[in-house]
């Protein structure tokens, strides 16, 4: 059976998730080009540190989190590789694969900009729905202990 089609409220509802979103990506934008970098930069760091179980990434999984094409991730890297933020290293259980790790410069960027992401999302929290907020906010009590 087919959905029934949008009314007024349904389009009300996508357009202010669009300029919410929007909004916190232009934050992100700003604050990036602040600390020296690109949104797109400092996305790469955050996933590089972000992947799950461990602290480095392989350029096809960031290709995957940055949505973007492998060849397009490889760039991407060299330049963070040029501004000392990352550096490649062989893979471990396959040479073929490309390990990307952050430098402690690298880190120290990352760390700056995270914690400001994380009170932007937690200034949002109630404007529309961040997944995983109530974890970032018990973090930043944690850490103000």
């Amino acid at each position: 059976m087919p959905l029934p089609p949008l009314n007024k409220k349904d389009f009300e509802t996508l357009s202010g998730f669009r300029y919410q979103l929007r909004r916190f990506l232009r934050f992100s934008e700003e604050a990036a080009r602040l600390h020296g970098i690109t949104h797109l930069q400092y996305q790469l760091l955050l996933h590089v540190r972000g992947f799950a179980d461990r602290e480095w990434a392989t350029v096809s999984e960031l290709a995957e989190r940055l949505q973007a094409h492998h060849h397009g991730a490889v760039s991407l890297i060299s330049r963070c590789e040029k501004l000392g933020l990352v550096q490649r290293r062989a893979g471990r259980n396959d040479r073929r694969e490309v390990e990307v790790h952050l430098t402690p410069k690298g880190n120290d960027v990352l760390n700056a900009l995270a914690g400001q992401h994380r009170n932007e999302l937690l200034r949002l929290q109630g404007v529309f729905h961040v997944p995983g907020v109530d974890e970032l906010d018990a973090g930043k009590q944690a850490g103000e202990r």
